[in-house]
This record gives structure tokens, C-alpha cells and sequence, in this order.
């Protein structure tokens, strides 16, 4: 009579969702945060020039932010016309004419391009300036204009031209720049290059203090630090350029480490940056560059940030030192240790998974989640096997269990960044405790080994009990927080949420990995050569013969299952890459079905356990129906029953 007894508390649950739900509703509007106002005595929405947290427009979250829209940065980018440049304020933006030019109103600032009418001023000397970075434009436009050196040339040759190309055009900047340092942002761009430069004339007097240069939709961020030269004195510069038909020249066949396999293609500008008067090649920090698509990526594509690389050869595009931060459909954001003559882009390629593969993982995972659910609830309830070696079997289980289950539901949840660096941290910390507990379970073959002529070998259940659980889940712990105090930004990539392979941060794992491995191996060594001894002197005992080879079966089983098949994921190179794909795949997505069947199915105490649950269901029923129609009870109408004696 469990269903009546249910209902109040049914019903309490129902009224109190209705009340907090009218709670929120009443609360919504009244406290909308600042920058926001309520719309029908329902939601909040956020000011104009402002945006949500969370990316809603309409919200009743009463901890929801309203921020600045930056309208002067990607993705929006406003265009203010030539000779102008954009510049955010709170909750807005203006237009204003760059040094040396004004409107013809004789006002300050305007609000978009349709209202420019920024004029050259009479000063002779913002003129030569200006006139100066328009001949350095100009004398490159003739340089790209004529194609018969590129078209002609060999793909060496045009490296070559490109590299020179680049540097000159830089250097140039940058002279003409530092010529006038009064004029501390000069801005000109046609159809073909577009530069911004920066003068820092006051030795970066507010600490931390972050530049931003923009030139065709196109964008950098570097610290006013890295622009000032500690070993030169006076003015310093950095110079910002975009070309926009240079791509197509020195395009994705110049990227030398693409797969031969991969739809490689460039889908940006190419970009400059450079400081001076003294060309630094890199930077104690990074800056960060945004990147606009030239054209919209699909979801399934790969973004790779890449710079020129300056080589005897010419030149080739190189990721050394770029990595990506974040890629969208429009945008891509990469930070890079490079400045001076390095260009940075954007390639993308498509890595299109092996559906076979897809098919594998899924049902071999969906498989393990089974059997590691059986496992565990066999290592709980089997009264026969509760020892020190079932403790360990059922928690590497349960990490096992939760790890796979993870991956399967959340390694592609990539769309929220702090997510899918949450879910990247999970399954590191699982999976390393899952090979911290095969370490436990290693040492713990050892131990019985050691002792196997032993009866009672308490000793070595009361030190496996003390260490297991704080090695177990304590030293996966320490090694995921400092990894994620050292490089938190490394956790999740754009398409999986797993570890980032840039600065070798995916060592965190495969390090911590490969020394277990070391370890378990030296393991099982000793147990083999320990077991070994002692069969040779067992000649009479045949129970302790028996559990001697069934420990050897399992130490091997282990070694083989939880340690060299993991191993297989290294050899993926070459013209076995695929074979050994396939190998790694199919074995340790059946991790779960090979310690179900090892720990359990092949274990007679869990047999004769799972044979004593087969008969008493049938028992239990027969009790049932004998206590239901006892010696008491009468023939039911169609006279189906009768009495029991």
C-alpha cells in the first residue's frame, strides 16, 4: 500500500513548486540588475549596448550581469569609413577622425560611416606623416598588384618574396611611426593592407595596461610591457597589419605539418605584428590575436593557429608557439609567443571521424557500463569475497564506471567553455584514479604473492586498508589541482573536453600513466618470478597449487587488460596507425566486460553465489503461492487449485 502513502508527500512537492515559481516570478522584476530594465512585470532584459552573462536576452536569474557591449571589437566591428577609427564607451560607441584629420561639422565624433566626413587638417607636418604611411601602403599595393613574380616564380621563390615582402613592409611601419611620436595612434588602410601603429611614450605608467589594435576586422592585444624595450631608450612602437589578398598567395600548401588526409584551407587574413626599433622575435607573455573568418566555419572543422616562419628554404607556416584559445562560426581567437616578422592565420581542416570507430566506442562503452554496474554491485553483495582485493576491485570499478559514463554523455559538451573545462578536469581525476587503483591492485598481487604460504597474512590487509583510499583517490586529487592551478585554459579543447595538447599539457596524464604502467610491470615480475618458486615447491597441496595459478591467471590478465593495452595508443603511427586504432578501440572500450569476467565470472565462490540467487527466485515464488492457497484455502471457482495437504 506504498501508492496512498505517496500522495501528501506528492502533493506537498507540487504546491511548493507552485509557490517558489510564484516567489521568482513576484521577485523577478524588482531586482533586475543594474543595466537592465523589466519587461511585462515578467523578465529582465538588459540595457542597450549591454549583455547578458549567459547570452539571453530575456532572464529572470536574479544573479544575471549586464556588460559593456564592446561594439569597436570582433565579432561586431563597427566600420566607421576611411581615415576614422572606433572607439567603445559604456553602454555605446562613437566614430572619430584619426590625427590629422577632422569632420568638416567641426565636431569631435560622429556615429557611423554614413556621417563621415573626416577631412586632411592644414598641418604640414600631420600631413607628411600621414603621407608617409600612405607611400608605404601604396609601394606594397604595386608590389601584390603584379602577379608575374608570384605566378611565375617556384614555390621557394615565392616564400622568399613573401618573407621579404613582410619584414619590409613592417620595418616600414614602424620607421614611419617612430619618426613622428607625437602622434600616438596612426591608422591607413585601402583594398589591399591595412595598418594600425602605437607609439608608448611614457614607459607604461599604468601597471597591466593592455593595447588594442584593429585593422580589418582583425585584432591583437599585447601588454604595454611587452611593447617597451627595457634596453632602448625613447619612444617604442608596435605596428599592426592586415593584408587582405596576401593569402592567397602564401596560402594552406605552405603549412607543411597538415595530414596528407586533411581538407586543409586558409580562412583568414594574413596578419603582421612587430615591435620597435628593435625587432624582438618573442615576447615574455603572449598576445592575444582575434581572427574574422573569410568565410563561415562549420562546426566540424579544426582551427589552427599557425605564423611564417622565416627559413633558408623562404618560408613555411608553422604552429609553433600559436595556439588556440576559442573558434566560433565567424571568429577565431589564438594567443602567440611571436611578434616581429612572424604573420599569424588561421587554417582549419576537416577531420571527419571513422564511423566505425563511433560504433565501437559506443556499444563497447554501453557493454562495460554494464558489466562494471554488475561488478560492483557483485563486489558489494557477494558475502563469499568480501576481502582486501574486492575492496580494490569495486573502486576501480566505480571510477571506471564513471569515467566511461562521462565520456560518452560529455566529452563533445564544448559550446560552454567553463563546462567543458569542468568535464575535461572530471575525467582526468577519474581516469587517473582509475589507474591509481590498478597501481593498488598491482602491489597488492605482490603482497599476497609474497605471502602466499602464509594462512593469515593480516598484516597485509591492515596496510593495503590504510594506504588504499588516500593513494587512491588523494594522489589523482593533487595532480588535477596543480594542473589546474598551473594552466587552467588547457583543460577543453574546441572540440572535445579533454586535455589540450599545446606546452604538453596532456603529460598531467600520460606521465602519471606511463610511470604506473612502469611500475605495475616491475609488479608483476617479481609476483611471476615469486609464483614460479613456489609451484616448483608445491607438489602435494593441491588447493594452495590451484589459488597459486589462478593468482598468476590474474596478474597476467591484469597486466594485459589495465596496463599494455593502453600501450596501443602510442603505436598509432604509421602504416599500422589504423590497425592499431581499431585494437585500441575495441580492447579498452571492453575494459568493463574483461573485469567482469575475470574477477567475477571466473570466480567459483561468485558462481556458486550467483547459482544460490537463480534458485531461491523460483523457491521464494513457490513459498508464495503455498502461503497464498495454504491447507486452509478452498477451490477457486474453475476448480484450478486444490488443497494442499
Amino acid at each position: 500500500m506504498q501508492g496512498p502513502s505517496l500522495l501528501p508527500g506528492l502533493c506537498f512537492l507540487l504546491s511548493l513548486s507552485e509557490v517558489m515559481a510564484r516567489m521568482t516570478k513576484a521577485a523577478t522584476c524588482p531586482q533586475c540588475p543594474q543595466h537592465a530594465f523589466c519587461v511585462n512585470g515578467t523578465y529582465c532584459t538588459c540595457d542597450s549596448g549591454y549583455a547578458s552573462d549567459s547570452g539571453k536576452k530575456f532572464f529572470t536569474f536574479p544573479l544575471e550581469t549586464c556588460n559593456d557591449i564592446d561594439e569597436c571589437k570582433p565579432p561586431i566591428s563597427v566600420y566607421c569609413g576611411l581615415n576614422a577609427a572606433c572607439q567603445n564607451v559604456q553602454g555605446s560607441f562613437h566614430c572619430h577622425c584619426n590625427p590629422g584629420y577632422k569632420l568638416l561639422s567641426g565636431d569631435t565624433q560622429f556615429e557611423n560611416s554614413n556621417e563621415n566626413t573626416c577631412q586632411k587638417t592644414t598641418s604640414s607636418k600631420t600631413n607628411r606623416d600621414t603621407e608617409e604611411l600612405q607611400r608605404v601602403v601604396e609601394k606594397f599595393e604595386s608590389l601584390l598588384t603584379n602577379d608575374t613574380p608570384w605566378a611565375m616564380g617556384e614555390k621557394r621563390e615565392v616564400a622568399s618574396r613573401a618573407t621579404t615582402l613582410l619584414q619590409t613592409v613592417e620595418s616600414s611601419a614602424l620607421e614611419t611611426a617612430l619618426k613622428s611620436p607625437e602622434q600616438k595612434i596612426q591608422k591607413i588602410h585601402n583594398s589591399t593592407v591595412a595598418i594600425e601603429t602605437l607609439v608608448v611614450t611614457d614607459n607604461c605608467s599604468e601597471e597591466g595596461k593592455v593595447f588594442s589594435l584593429n585593422t580589418y576586422m582583425n585584432s591583437v592585444d599585447i601588454r604595454c610591457d611587452d611593447i617597451v624595450q627595457e634596453n632602448v631608450k625613447g619612444p617604442t612602437a608596435i605596428a599592426f597589419i592586415s593584408y587582405s589578398s596576401l593569402g592567397n598567395i602564401i596560402n594552406a600548401t605552405f603549412f607543411e605539418e597538415a595530414n596528407g588526409k586533411d581538407r586543409v584551407y586558409l580562412n583568414s587574413q594574413v596578419v603582421s605584428a612587430a615591435i620597435g626599433p628593435e625587432r624582438n622575435t618573442s615576447l615574455p607573455k603572449s598576445v592575444i590575436l582575434t581572427f574574422q573568418h573569410v568565410k563561415m566555419k562549420p562546426s566540424s572543422e579544426k582551427a589552427i593557429c599557425v605564423y611564417w616562419k622565416s627559413m633558408n628554404e623562404g618560408g613555411q607556416w608553422s604552429s609553433d608557439g600559436c595556439f588556440l584559445i576559442q573558434a566560433n562560426k565567424s571568429h577565431t581567437i589564438c594567443n602567440s609567443t611571436h611578434l616581429s616578422s612572424f604573420a599569424v592565420l588561421v587554417a582549419l581542416t576537416n577531420q571527419e571521424e571513422d564511423p566505425v570507430l563511433v560504433v565501437i566506442t559506443y556499444v563497447g562503452l554501453g557493454l562495460s557500463l554494464l558489466c562494471l554496474l554488475l561488478a560492483a554491485l557483485t563486489f558489494l553483495l557477494c558475502k563469499a569475497i568480501q576481502n582486501t582485493s574486492t575492496s580494490l576491485h569495486l573502486q576501480l570499478s566505480i571510477c571506471l564506471f564513471l569515467a566511461h559514463l562521462l565520456f560518452l554523455t560529455a566529452i563533445d559538451q564544448t559550446k560552454i567553455k567553463l563546462l567543458c573545462t569542468i568535464i575535461a578536469g572530471a575525467l582526468h581525476y577519474l581516469y587517473l584514479a582509475s589507474f591509481t587503483w590498478m597501481l593498488l591492485d598491482g602491489l597488492h598481487l605482490f603482497l599476497t604473492a609474497r605471502n602466499l604460504t602464509v594462512v593469515n597474512y593480516t598484516s597485509v590487509s591492515r596496510f593495503m586498508k590504510r594506504l588504499m583510499f588516500p593513494v587512491g583517490y588523494g594522489v589523482p586529487a593533487l595532480i588535477v589541482a596543480i594542473s589546474a592551478a598551473s594552466r587552467p585554459s588547457l583543460y577543453g579543447t574546441p572540440t572535445r573536453c579533454w586535455l589540450h595538447t599545446d606546452k604538453g599539457f596532456v603529460w598531467t596524464f600520460l606521465g602519471p600513466v606511463c610511470t604506473i604502467f612502469s611500475i605495475n610491470l616491475a609488479f608483476f615480475l617479481m609476483t611471476f618470478w615469486i609464483v614460479k618458486n613456489k609451484l616448483s615447491s608445491l607438489n602435494r597441496d593441491v588447493s594452495t597449487l590451484q589459488n597459486t595459478r589462478m593468482l598468476t591467471f590474474k596478474a597476467t590478465a591484469q597486466l594485459l587488460i589495465l596496463g599494455c593495452t593502453w600501450c596501443l595508443g602510442v603505436l598509432q603511427v604509421g602504416p599500422a596507425a589504423r590497425v592499431m586504432a581499431y585494437l585500441f578501440t575495441i580492447i579498452n572500450s571492453l575494459q568493463g566486460v574483461f573485469i567482469f569476467l575475470v574477477y567475477c565470472l571466473l570466480s567459483q565462490q561468485v558462481r556458486k553465489w550467483f547459482r544460490e540467487i537463480m534458485k531461491s527466485k523460483p523457491e521464494s515464488e513457490t513459498y508464495t503461492l503455498s502461503t497464498r492457497f495454504g491447507a486452509n484455502s478452498r477451490p477457486s471457482e474453475g476448480g484450478v487449485f486444490s488443497q494442499s495437504n
